[in-house]
């Protein structure tokens, strides 16, 4: 269904896209701020987000019509967190994937060297680290912790452009699935059960375009 969808929205840009559309590359990295959320709040309560980070490529296409553009990127994302015991143990998760961000943007202009734009879109995830780490110093709170192969979040964010070339960005990156599990042991039961984690994101992002 999702692949359909990304199929379709490739297609509909590339038949609207008329001959005068600009187009611009660029590089941008930034900032992750993760936070973590289980449904069982036991596990939930054993974790500690970190800041991790993201980079790579990025293009820009903006159409005739005044102030609407569509925006992708190729980025190499790397988010962590603290998984703590109940004997203050604690082990680290990272994630390493490749996201691909398409966002449809709206511009206002400030100017001729400047303008703010509000944006949305959908983002694309690809696991390339470890997908499972086993979490031997928590004992018997957690067992193992398994990250998705992929993944499909949603941003919502704003940003601004000065003097051309340079962006500056901010936006809420929402996981619109599971985005791992960790095996974990429920404290009144004592049975252990996959909890499912997902990772959404406030995102702080710099882009520079040739």
């Amino acid at each position: 269904m999702m692949k359909k969808f990304y199929v379709m929205m490739l297609m509909a840009v590339a038949f609207a896209m008329p001959s005068k559309a600009q187009v611009s590359f660029g590089v941008k990295g930034g900032l992750n701020l993760t936070n973590m959320s289980f449904n069982n709040s036991s596990v939930e309560d054993m974790v500690k987000n970190k800041a991790g980070f993201f980079a790579g490529a990025t293009v820009k296409y903006q159409f005739p019509v005044v102030g609407l553009g569509i925006d992708g990127a190729v980025l190499y994302d790397q988010r962590e967190a603290e998984i703590e015991g109940q004997t203050n143990n604690t082990e680290k998760i990272k994630s390493q994937s490749i996201q691909v961000p398409i966002n449809l943007r709206y511009e206002i202009g400030l100017g001729e060297s400047a303008n703010i734009f509000i944006f949305a879109g959908p983002q694309f995830g690809f696991n390339i680290g470890d997908k499972t780490k086993s979490l031997s110093a928590l004992q018997d709170d957690a067992k193992e912790w398994t990250l998705s192969s992929s993944n499909i979040s949603a941003n919502v964010g704003l940003g601004v452009t000065l003097m051309t070339h340079l962006q500056l960005s901010a936006n809420y990156n929402i996981a619109l699935g599971k985005t791992g599990e960790v095996e974990a042991k429920d404290v009144s039961s004592g049975i252990w059960d996959a909890v499912n984690g997902k990772a959404n994101s406030w995102q702080i992002a710099l882009a520079y375009y040739f």
